[in-house]
């Protein structure tokens, strides 16, 4: 059971609460458009107002201004500035790239901060001044709307809220709130979905109308995955038994349930059109590739022998790669055989460089050997890999720039590498930066 409102109540205040605003509880159940700023603050886009509009979104999620004026309690050091007790840096509760994997959002034990992927650098950071800690933080694309949920030791909200985080306000313009804690959040432009243990809420995003829930097996992770694409909406969850996974096609109102796996569902990922999905269990060595309309296996990928927690899986914006990042200090490059339906056909240059890479897996070499060897040394291997320090927690995207990859570690660190798609291999690493550091650095 969720409840709506639409403005943040006590006594989880908002960090700048703004003293001219309007209650929307006052005026109309809905989000109001807002009033213009008087100062001169920039936030995620440079329009002078936005309500919870999927209109307004579509047009205004273009770009960020690169602004650190924005900062609402740190902001740079100046060396004529007196010398200042150092504090120490925070503690990272979230991370989480944006559709688009252009950006990414950080959340810590004192708020939150976005960053830009390529070129490297922080857009802004909101540290609280009151508790602090948020262990959600969604985007939507580039736009100033954004999702929290209050997390870790003192949390900014109660972690059962969705807090709605208007950044042109710099200000909370609506909450969501639910009987148990919220797990995950996502958005689309047109829809908001709420994630929690054995639930998901998928609301409209213009007007925050309940539109379809959906039950799930236990799901601590708050696994879910949307597509981004222009055209009907495609979510994937949990089913209801070990190892399912459910597809839910809104344009057809079809619900499809694969049985993708024996062991629970570890992590999945969804291509942007929402014709491929790419599954892993909780024994972490193989990746299963579905097409998502009829759920037939395309394709399945082994990351190693022994056990592994998959803690990320990704598509590259054309669905020809999939990385796959893991518990074992390993990110993996696949080469993918199927393509999404809705991409262009490669050229032949790359299909050429897909059938290349493919060559170098063992799997091509044994191939005779399928019905006669155990499957283990029949399968698909990655093709490239990036070696990264064993335990700690990684998530993993595709760069913007060709065959490059973007690496993501709860211990704040950032990796930009490159693969060579023909001979595969070892990646070579191109950048290294860590998030946390001060805003003086950036």
């Amino acid at each position: 059971m969720a409840t709506v409102s639409s403005s943040p109540s006590s006594p989880w205040p908002n960090p700048s609460p703004s003293p001219d605003s309007t209650s929307a509880s006052d005026s109309d159940p809905t989000f109001p458009s807002h009033r213009d700023r008087e100062d001169d603050t920039e936030s995620l886009d440079t329009f002078s107002s936005m309500s919870l509009n999927s209109d307004d979104v579509n047009r205004n999620s273009d770009r960020i201004p690169d602004s650190n004026r924005d900062v609402n309690i740190q902001t740079p050091i100046s060396p004529h500035m007196p010398n200042l007790p150092a504090m120490p840096p925070p503690s990272l509760l979230y991370l989480s790239f944006n559709q688009d994997h252009a950006c990414f959002a950080v959340g810590t034990d004192r708020g939150f901060r976005i960053l830009n992927c390529d070129p490297f650098r922080e857009i802004f950071r909101r540290d609280f001044d009151r508790g602090g800690g948020v262990a959600v933080v969604e985007m939507l694309f580039r736009c100033n709307i954004l999702a929290l949920v209050g997390g870790g030791p003192d949390p900014q909200y109660p972690p059962n809220k969705v807090m709605i985080w208007d950044d042109h306000q710099s200000r909370c313009i609506g909450e969501l709130s639910f009987r148990s804690d919220v797990r995950s959040v996502r958005l689309r432009r047109d829809r908001i979905i709420v994630v929690l243990e054995q639930k998901i809420f998928v609301y409209n995003f213009a007007d925050l109308k309940l539109m379809h829930q959906i039950e799930t097996i236990a799901n601590p992770k708050g696994l879910c995955a949307v597509s981004q694409g222009a055209g009907s909406m495609v979510l994937v969850c949990p089913g209801l038994q070990k190892g399912q996974v459910r597809i839910e096609h809104y344009a057809s109102k079809r619900t499809k349930f694969i049985m993708a796996h024996d062991s629970r569902i570890a992590c999945f990922a969804l291509t942007q059109d929402g014709h491929l999905l790419a599954t892993a269990s909780s024994k972490g060595t193989l990746v299963r590739i579905f097409n998502t309309v009829d759920g037939t296996l395309r394709q399945e990928v082994r990351r190693g022998a022994d056990r592994a927690e998959i803690y990320s899986l990704a598509f590259s914006s054309n669905a020809q790669w999939l990385a796959v990042s893991s518990d074992k200090g390993t990110v993996h490059v696949f080469g993918l055989k199927v393509n999404s339906g809705s991409q262009v056909k490669d050229t032949p240059r790359i299909a050429a460089d897909v059938t290349r890479s493919a060559s170098l897996s063992p799997s091509s070499s044994l191939s005779l050997f399928k019905g006669v060897l155990p499957k283990y040394f029949s399968s698909e291997w990655s093709v490239a890999q990036f070696r990264l320090i064993e335990g700690t927690q990684y998530i993993v995207a595709f760069g913007h720039q060709k065959n490059t990859v973007v690496i993501l570690g709860m211990d704040g660190s950032f990796y930009r590498c490159q693969f060579d798609p023909v001979n595969g291999g070892e990646m070579s690493q191109l950048e290294y930066h860590n998030c946390l550091k001060p805003p003086s650095v950036f």
